[in-house]
């Protein structure tokens, strides 16, 4: 189901009936401010078998998590004071943050070195989805396997089949995040992307 949403200003009824699929397990597509993302509650490990099953995914690909603010973020994740600058400068921003898992990630999206990959995408729509959800998004880009990302959210609605709904806010950017790896204490960056690099390294 396509949903047409204002990608400044995103209507609150619209928010809350993408939340409610979302809280009822389902899986929706929405935008952000790189490319357009599949997601899903954190806590109901149905949806995510269900998310790695539109996207045609391994098991082994880790999900990022998407917060609405820094202040979220400790929650799921070790955040030292090294670690915090960086955030700090980037976030709300165009980048994925690999950090050491805290206890309160579930273990069905840990990976083995039990980090996770953490967002605050500078989207309005994006922000309030979370914001009225009260916990994260468990996300991903809306590419099919060895292909780009999808920007046209008709052709995510055709191509994912079991999509709940697909927050329709028009063309995307095309280039995914930059991630970066903070895990260890210093400043790896697994990834570029459309995330400027040039004071991370």
């Amino acid at each position: 189901m396509l949903l047409s949403i204002n990608a400044e200003h995103p209507e609150p009824r619209k928010i809350r009936q993408a939340v409610e699929l979302i809280e009822k397990g389902g899986v929706i597509a929405y935008p952000t401010d790189t490319v357009y993302g599949l997601g899903c509650d954190i806590l109901n490990k149905q949806a995510i078998d269900t998310l790695y099953q539109i996207k045609g995914m391994r098991r082994d690909k880790a999900l990022a998590f998407i917060c609405p603010d820094l202040s979220d973020i400790a929650r799921y994740a070790i955040v030292e004071n090294t670690a915090y600058r960086v955030l700090k400068r980037h976030l709300p921003g165009p980048y994925c943050f690999v950090l050491t898992a805290t206890r309160e990630v579930p273990k069905m999206v840990q990976t083995k070195q039990r980090t996770v990959g953490i967002r605050v995408p500078d989207h309005p729509v994006t922000l309030a989805l979370v914001r009225e959800l009260g916990r994260p998004l468990i996300s991903t880009t809306a590419a099919l396997p060895d292909e780009e990302p999808m920007i046209d959210p008709d052709e995510i609605d055709k191509r994912f089949r079991g999509l709940a709904m697909v927050l329709d806010a028009g063309a995307c950017g095309s280039v995914p995040t930059t991630i970066v790896d903070l895990s260890d204490g210093s400043v790896r960056i697994l990834r570029k992307g459309a995330g400027p690099t040039d004071d991370l390294e």
